[in-house]
């Protein structure tokens, strides 16, 4: 069997057995409709943060060059209305939790690193609106930077929250974004000074 397939095989498995396993938790027995879906929209950000570094370091068959570079931007708008949903559910479903998630006053030590992920997340996506207007060089910083960022808080956001992902499959997905993450961005941070796009 050619690699090709069995890296699109490995991926969808990584992200959706994780999906998968939430979907069957008891505790999803306890919660309201809005409240599962703003879960399951940050369990599928989650995922597409596994996919975005394989984007950008061009490792998915198929989608290298110019095609990589535009999945990992229309991946990169689906992952901010993940996170918006996300986020937005979260409120409705308890505006005073996530009021103290936002001003940083919550007890629970996960909602920091998941209000932090969600800035950075913002951010970059303002940063890749105003792309043409900042200087290659300068974009790419930026943009490893607050990648870096994104994926160290979102992944300690996700191992402290006790909810419906199943331990082993969240530990195994975390653990794969951030070994992507690492690996492309080595990549990258090797590439700065070419003139070549991401």
């Amino acid at each position: 069997m050619r690699p090709g397939p069995l890296i699109w095989a490995a991926l969808a498995t990584a992200v959706c057995l994780p999906i998968a396993a939430a979907a069957v938790s008891p505790q999803l027995a306890w919660r309201g409709p809005l409240y599962i879906t703003a879960g399951f929209a940050g369990i599928l950000a989650l995922g597409l943060m596994l996919v975005q570094p394989m984007l950008a370091g061009g490792y998915l068959p198929g989608l290298s060059g110019y095609r990589g570079r535009r999945a990992h931007r229309w991946i990169g708008g689906a992952l901010v209305v993940a996170v918006v949903v996300h986020v937005a559910g979260l409120w409705i479903t308890s505006p005073p939790d996530m009021i103290d998630a936002l001003l940083f006053a919550s007890p629970t030590p996960f909602s920091p690193f998941g209000v932090i992920a969600m800035w950075a997340i913002f951010a970059v996506a303002l940063l890749a609106l105003l792309r043409r207007r900042l200087r290659l060089r300068t974009w790419r910083i930026a943009h490893i930077s607050l990648a870096v960022v994104i994926v160290v808080a979102t992944v300690i956001h996700c191992l402290l929250v006790e909810g419906t992902m199943e331990t082993v499959s969240k530990a195994a997905l975390c653990a794969l974004v951030l070994a992507a993450a690492i690996k492309v961005m080595g990549d990258l941070v090797g590439r700065i000074s070419r003139p070549r796009a991401l």
